[in-house]
């Protein structure tokens, strides 16, 4: 303390302090869960649990990741619609971390299991290819990456509207959107690259302002970028974006060929700075922060300090609500050191 004051800096200021909403008024339901979901006690594995909370410190970077019920579903009875998976393959520098997430149709009783299935087909399929995906992101092969991460999405997504068909469903309703996080465990390697399919929300902090840089659609042009967001946002090969051509996989002598997306493919990659903090989240999450200054204000402060928050801490932060919005919540952020 002395040695601080000595050089004029004074002691570091107290953390802000959580709060339990944002906005004029508070939300309609409880702040805490009311009712749990039906059970069948034929089928106890598909209950899912109200929150999911994990973390871990690899490279880098610090991650953080949450799904937690929304008010709406705790309220009535209903289960978590959105699944999330944290995996890590190989070890070492030469370690992989896959964070994905998922959300099921809004309307479908199954939502919540087509949301933990392509979870976990996107999961295997990311695990078996672990070594030449590291390889890729540590060389920067932005191409090999784009094209192999579009073929593993086609072919998870084509897989569940298999699975749907075996079980009778229709196969939009037995469906689910998907977003992945890989970030290398090797300290040097600074590239993070997202990928999926379906609306949701990735955005990052830097110096205490949120950008919002979730690839557009109709948006695939500008030169090369380094930062996260950092205008322009698109690489010239289409790097940000790449479109569906709607020309299937050719089939495999392992499975068949899946049908094309029924919505675009969106991949990212770029080298993070220190002290940037990435966030991907699902639609429950990324419409607030969208939608509520306050909100953003709110998290910019907490997140801005010298260290990332604890598990306990960053749950808290997730679950700042905002009158309007109910939805599942399921957030993924990563610290860079």
């Amino acid at each position: 303390m002395a040695a601080a004051r000595a050089s004029g800096l004074g002691p570091l200021p107290p953390p802000i302090p959580s709060r339990a909403y944002v906005g004029t008024r508070p939300p309609t339901y409880d702040a805490e869960p009311t009712a749990l979901p039906a059970a069948d006690p034929d089928d106890l594995d598909a209950l899912v649990p109200d929150t999911v909370l994990d973390g871990a410190r690899y490279g880098a970077c610090t991650l953080r990741a949450v799904s937690v019920r929304g008010d709406s579903a705790r309220y009535r009875g209903e289960p978590r619609r959105d699944a999330l998976l944290t995996a890590r393959f190989g070890a070492g520098e030469r370690a992989l971390v896959l964070v994905a997430l998922a959300t099921g149709v809004r309307t479908a009783p199954g939502a919540h299991l087509a949301a933990a299935e392509v979870c976990r087909w996107i999961g295997a399929a990311v695990g078996r290819s672990h070594e030449r995906l590291t390889a890729d992101i540590r060389a920067a092969r932005r191409a090999d990456l784009k094209a192999g991460l579009h073929r593993l999405t086609d072919r998870g997504l084509g897989k569940l509207r298999a699975a749907a068909t075996e079980q009778g469903l229709d196969p939009d309703d037995y469906a689910a959107t998907l977003r992945c996080l890989l970030l290398s465990g090797d300290p040097e390697c600074r590239t993070r690259v997202f990928f999926g399919v379906g609306p949701g929300g990735l955005f990052r902090l830097r110096d205490r302002e949120w950008q919002d840089i979730e690839p557009e659609v109709t948006e695939v042009k500008g030169e090369p970028v380094l930062g996260f967001g950092s205008p322009p946002h698109e690489t010239p090969d289409g790097d940000r974006l790449t479109m569906d051509l709607g020309i299937p996989t050719p089939p495999s002598p392992y499975e068949p060929a899946p049908e094309p997306p029924r919505e675009p493919f969106r991949f990212r990659t770029s080298v993070a700075r220190p002290g940037d903090v990435l966030l991907m989240c699902g639609t429950g999450f990324a419409e607030p922060l969208r939608g509520e200054p306050g909100l953003r204000a709110h998290l910019a402060d907490r997140w801005s300090g010298p260290e990332p928050p604890g598990l306990t801490a960053y749950l808290a932060d997730t679950q700042v609500r905002v009158k309007g919005y109910a939805d599942d919540r399921t957030a993924v952020a990563v610290w860079e050191a």
